[in-house]
């Protein structure tokens, strides 16, 4: 089952924080861990596949960047790892633009305490902000995937988080990609970006929310947290990060996602690009 939620529908860092988890529904079920690799064992192996393509302005590129090492050293974060068996998670952070395009920033590192997500954090803001074309979310996917693979840590979950403001027009369609991902147990969550109006320069669609939830998203408890204001940017990556670090999904005011025919058509990105360029 997979979920939807506003940042303004549910506010839950501060009930974790306080170590108060009522509204927050349990846990899925764990998958095994992942066969031939040995300890050390984290709560969850976490890519943060963050996009930045040409329709994110450079403000838009600062907040995120920003909102993800904020998210990372607040006490909200820092209470949600507490709550793990071993009270630690590994993470990777890369951006992506096009399919052959993703460029890794932080390898992969342990956070366990403030003194390690303060480095993850610092290592995030000292990389000077790009730009570059297209929207490949497929291949942020495929390029994710075999990440978990490479690294030396034994997760009890395994979790994609992508955030980006348009839908998928280059490589291959995204719900292969997206399938292929939750065969291997790999959860993907969402954090579709809604601030600016749709544009025809930027190929931006009005029901990014639903193509995100229908398309994108997938696995056991995976959810969408939407950004509809770029006040709520912080906020947002913040709420979405304390639920996956917690292994939580949200349960008050959401709404289930339907699991049969997309509201959206999943080819819709790639059908805006061959209209406008034929190609």
């Amino acid at each position: 089952m997979r979920w939807c939620v506003s940042i303004g529908a549910v506010l839950v860092a501060g009930a974790i924080a306080g170590g108060d988890v009522a509204g927050i529904a349990a846990p899925s079920p764990k998958p095994q861990l992942t066969q031939g690799k040995q300890d050390p064992v984290v709560d969850v192996e976490l890519i943060l596949a963050v996009d930045v393509s040409y329709s994110m302005d450079l403000e838009e590129l600062a907040i995120q960047r920003e909102g993800y090492a904020q998210a990372i050293i607040s006490k909200e974060f820092l209470s949600a790892l507490k709550t793990g068996p071993t009270g630690k998670i590994a993470v990777t952070y890369f951006e992506w633009a096009a399919s052959t395009d993703q460029k890794v920033i932080i390898p992969w590192r342990i956070i366990d305490g403030p003194e390690s997500a303060d480095a993850v954090a610092a290592e995030i803001m000292k990389t000077p902000i790009r730009r570059a074309s297209r929207t490949s979310i497929s291949g942020a996917i495929n390029f994710a995937m075999p990440l978990f693979d490479e690294n030396a840590y034994n997760g009890l979950r395994r979790v994609i988080d992508i955030s980006g403001d348009g839908p998928n027009n280059n490589g291959s369609p995204v719900t292969i990609a997206r399938d292929e991902a939750v065969a291997k147990g790999i959860v993907i969550n969402g954090l579709p970006i809604m601030v600016k109006e749709p544009s025809y320069s930027t190929m931006d669609i009005e029901n990014l929310d639903l193509y995100y939830e229908d398309c994108v998203v997938g696995g056991p408890g995976s959810f969408v947290v939407t950004i509809k204001e770029r006040e709520k940017f912080k906020e947002a990556i913040r709420t979405k990060l304390v639920l996956e670090v917690a292994g939580r999904v949200p349960e008050r005011r959401v709404v289930p996602v339907a699991d049969k025919e997309p509201r959206v058509n999943c080819m819709i990105g790639e059908k805006i690009w061959q209209d406008r360029w034929g190609r």
